[in-house]
């Protein structure tokens, strides 16, 4: 159903702390103009949680205004089952795509509390879904024997595959074949994942760098595989900034540095500062002095 880039775009805000709607429009349309295969909202571990569940509606919204009829999917991560399944309800009647769903935010469930959890929000919005498999970051590993169970479910389409193990790929579509749509959810790990067969990626770095990361996957595609490593080795240690706690200040220090958006980030986070964001900046800078031509994909 799904394949290509999809930016986890991030929510932009005022001086005073409220949606700027303007720059995220602005910032979107950046990324559709690159080529783009559609978006999603409201990342989980990016400021979807700090959101309210209205605000995360129209920062939905606005990616819809701007997508030209690409997918658009909303992020599902709330504490509990019940919240889940009601956000997920009101973006399919807010016109989403799909929905990217997190099997649990907070508690650590068991399989056969994840398999609960992620039929009842399916259930809820009737809607087609894509796992988000991130042991690392949820403590919830979504396991072959949780997908089976999964898949017997026509609403769960693709899952996005965060373990951190690049085996996990492999193994998916021995196990399933083409029953889900696998995309690589580590920036870090797009190449290997995309030459192991995953048909998209869920990138980060992106939402500064589009035009790189749209030519990685379709020379890949392409099966222009030195063309896309030398892009992806330039990349690298940009991409490396998408892994980390302060993923969120990285991510909108380097759009702020690129394309001249702000940096702003709600609370608890506080941007960078002293010898992090020093770090942040020299790659930046180091990136953009060698910045790569590219060339067209066939």
């Amino acid at each position: 159903m799904w394949s290509g880039v999809l930016p986890a775009v991030t929510a932009k805000f005022t001086e005073d702390g409220r949606l700027d709607f303007k720059e995220m429009e602005r910032c979107f349309a950046k990324q559709i103009a690159a080529g783009v295969d559609g978006l999603i909202v409201n990342g989980s571990l990016g400021e979807g949680p700090m959101l309210s569940h209205d605000e995360r509606l129209d920062v939905l919204h606005v990616a819809q205004g701007v997508a030209g009829g690409r997918p658009v999917l909303m992020t599902i991560a709330d504490a509990s089952t019940r919240d889940c399944a009601s956000l997920a309800g009101r973006a399919a009647k807010a016109g989403a795509s799909g929905l990217m769903v997190v099997p649990s935010l907070v508690y650590h469930t068991n399989p056969k509390e994840t398999v609960a959890t992620l039929s009842t929000v399916a259930a809820s919005a009737d809607l087609p879904v894509m796992i988000y498999s991130n042991r690392i970051a949820y403590r919830v590993d979504v396991t072959l024997e949780i997908m089976e169970q999964l898949a017997r479910d026509e609403r769960f389409v693709a899952v996005k595959e965060s373990s951190d193990d690049i085996r996990r790929t492999v193994e998916i579509q021995n196990h399933f074949g083409d029953r889900f749509d696998v995309f690589t959810g580590v920036d870090n790990l797009a190449f290997e994942a995309l030459a192991l067969g995953a048909v998209g990626w869920v990138a980060g770095l992106v939402i500064a760098f589009p035009e790189e990361t749209v030519a990685i996957y379709r020379l890949m595609q392409a099966k222009r595989y030195d063309e896309a490593l030398a892009i992806y080795r330039w990349f690298r240690p940009l991409l490396d900034l998408d892994v980390s706690t302060y993923l969120v200040q990285n991510l909108k220090l380097v759009e702020a540095m690129v394309i001249g958006t702000n940096e702003r980030v709600r609370a608890p986070r506080l941007p960078l500062e002293g010898e992090q964001r020093a770090k942040v900046e020299k790659i930046v800078r180091e990136a953009l002095a060698t910045r790569p031509q590219l060339a067209k994909a066939a």
